[in-house]
């Protein structure tokens, strides 16, 4: 596969303050890549500079082969951006937010309703086609910004915390969209602080802390590398917890309480991208 996002030794600051330190990974064509950080840590900052919006002080990054300084129309017809809301009319209609956009991508006039339609109904967003934005719930809200940064059919898609504030049925349903943009070979750069998000999509994650990338891989490969504890922990039908060594000495046991019928539950101590994160750095992805 090639490689859609490289980035080498990236750095930017405002200022005194560094906000990007010395970042490196590559993203391959069709993989989901998620980056975890919290509020501040730069995320947003380097989706700005890998899109074109801002051009970093320091290293290197391409797209698409072209150097992000650089990228031109052909470049950014190919890319699907949503930022919090962003690029949203609250007076327009949600149809005809998604008809202005059809216009500036270029779609063929007599494909934009067929489009629209099709992408509305993907998203939940059929039944309020006539309602002005202002009007939709943030949830509503959300799935209208990603449903015009699917307008031009793109190869890969930036997405800023997409699911930041909402329900679990509507992150659901976004997830959906998400897998299904997946399965077409759209590549999807995701930032969130939202660690099920990111072991649920992922393909590979990076952990940012202070402008710097602190670990990087498989989110199971990164969870299992601090599974320090490695035990098993059986809770009995009785309400009674037992945590054994994951080894070979917890087979006679463990084949005793199934024997007996007497096991409710069995889940292994390894650590969630939550707890990795809070292991390195003291603090939390919120």
């Amino acid at each position: 596969m090639n490689d859609t996002i490289i980035t080498e030794n990236l750095s930017h600051n405002f200022g005194t303050h560094t906000v990007l330190e010395n970042i490196s990974f590559k993203v391959q064509e069709g993989e989901v890549f998620g980056l975890l950080g919290p509020s501040g840590a730069g995320k947003t900052t380097l989706i700005k500079i890998l899109t074109g919006q801002l051009k970093q002080k320091g290293g290197n990054a391409k797209l698409l082969g072209t150097d992000t300084g650089k990228l031109g129309k052909d470049e950014h017809a190919k890319i699907g951006t949503m930022m919090d809301n962003f690029g949203l009319y609250e007076r327009l209609s949600v149809y005809d937010n998604l008809a202005f956009y059809a216009e500036i991508y270029h779609v063929p006039h007599s494909a934009i309703s067929d489009m629209i339609t099709d992408i509305l109904k993907n998203m939940g967003l059929y039944e309020a086609r006539k309602t002005a934005v202002s009007r939709l719930s943030k949830g509503m809200k959300n799935r209208l910004s990603l449903a015009r940064a699917l307008m031009n059919n793109a190869k890969i898609l930036f997405l800023d915390e997409p699911t930041s504030g909402l329900d679990p049925a509507t992150t659901r349903e976004i997830h959906t969209v998400l897998q299904k943009q997946r399965a077409k070979g759209t590549t999807i750069f995701l930032t969130t602080h939202n660690m099920f998000e990111a072991e649920t999509l992922c393909d590979h994650v990076g952990l940012l802390s202070n402008g710097r990338i602190i670990e990087y891989g498989e989110p199971r490969k990164v969870c299992r590398k601090y599974n320090h504890l490695n035990r098993i922990q059986i809770t009995l039908k009785n309400g009674e917890v037992v945590s054994l060594e994951n080894n070979k000495a917890a087979a006679a046991p463990l084949t005793e309480y199934l024997e007996k019928d007497e096991i409710s539950a069995i889940h292994s101590t390894e650590p969630t991208l939550e707890s990795v994160f809070i292991e390195l750095t003291g603090k939390g992805l919120d």
